[in-house]
């Protein structure tokens, strides 16, 4: 079971995500923006399949081709590892498309 961060160690760990992250203990949140429709929907197939193996979801919106990506770990009310986990994995998805 993950344990709730504290301040600190969101703010640390905030620190070693790629640009546009923001947060608190409470969660963490990020958007993604594509060039089109089509690639903003496989970024977010992609990190469907990746949450489902880990099996920790995050708050998806689709808003054309701006992703909004919101992280908690509900079980803790709030933010733990696996919410940078996968925020790491978002980044490294969405590289592969932006590129």
């Amino acid at each position: 079971m993950a344990e709730r961060l504290n301040d600190d160690a969101v703010r640390i760990s905030l620190a070693r995500l790629q640009d546009g992250w923001s947060g608190d203990t409470t969660h963490i949140s990020r958007t993604y923006s594509f060039d089109t429709f089509a690639a903003g929907i496989e970024f977010v197939r992609r990190l469907a399949s990746t949450a489902d193996e880990r099996n920790h979801h995050p708050d998806i919106d689709i808003r054309y081709t701006k992703i909004l990506i919101d992280l908690s770990t509900h079980s803790e009310n709030g933010v733990t590892d696996l919410d940078f986990e996968l925020a790491h994995r978002a980044d490294e998805i969405a590289g592969e498309l932006q590129n």
